[in-house]
This record gives structure tokens, sequence and C-alpha cells, in this order.
């Protein structure tokens, strides 16, 4: 019973929605971006480290997981969190392939997928 209070104050307003939502559009700016320097240079740098992409999927996981799933607590909808796993589950695939402009369009897509799910976690709580 703790832990659904404790997850029911932090998806209070939407807010976890919000950051996971401003994640989202910091991974599509990051994509994009990888997408056009790396047409532009030949060698790249920590910006283009898989790292990246493995801690921003770890956060986008975890922020989802707690948001998503205290949506569910409090409006009783499964739809938002449904299909914000299957943005996820794109997004967890995309980092399974190489850097390539196929990679990054499954990421963008992905992210989409995922924000929108987010979106209307925010729109059930209203």
């Amino acid at each position: 019973m703790h832990e659904s209070r404790l997850t029911l104050w932090l998806a209070r307003d939407g807010l976890l929605d919000r950051l996971a939502i401003a994640l989202s559009g910091l991974c599509m700016v990051h994509c994009i971006g990888t997408a056009v320097l790396l047409g532009l240079v030949s060698a790249g740098g920590s910006f283009f480290s898989h790292a990246v992409h493995e801690v921003g999927l770890t956060l986008a996981i975890g922020l989802g997981l707690i948001a998503l799933t205290g949506g569910i607590v409090r409006h009783r909808r499964v739809l938002p969190a449904a299909i914000g796993g299957i943005g996820l589950g794109v997004m967890a695939a995309a980092l399974a392939m190489d850097h390539s402009g196929l990679e990054a369009a499954y990421t963008v897509i992905g992210v989409g997928i995922l924000a929108f799910g987010h979106m209307l976690n925010i729109r059930a709580v209203r």
C-alpha cells in the first residue's frame, strides 16, 4: 500500500509524464543531430557513444514505469501504459541495431510512440 501512495504522489499532475516527454524530445534531438553530424564528419566522439543510448533507454524505462503505472493506479486505464510499452520496445529494438539511419529512425519512432503514451496518461488523469 505504501508503494502505491508513493507512485500516486510521483505521478500527480502528470509531472513525471511531462519529464518523460521532455526526455523523449531530447532523445529525438540527439538521434536526428547524430544522423546529421555523422553525415558531416567521419569520426564520432562521446556524443555518438552507444552508452548514451543505453543510459537514455534506462531513464525512459524508469520514468515510464513510475509515471505510466502510476497513471494506471490513478485512472484505471491501461491503454497509455500499453502504448508507452510499445514505444519502449521499439526503442530497445533500435538499441540492438548497428548505428545507421535505420537505427535512428526506429529510435525516433519509438520515442514518438512513448511520448504519445505519456500524453494519453496526462489526459486520462484530468
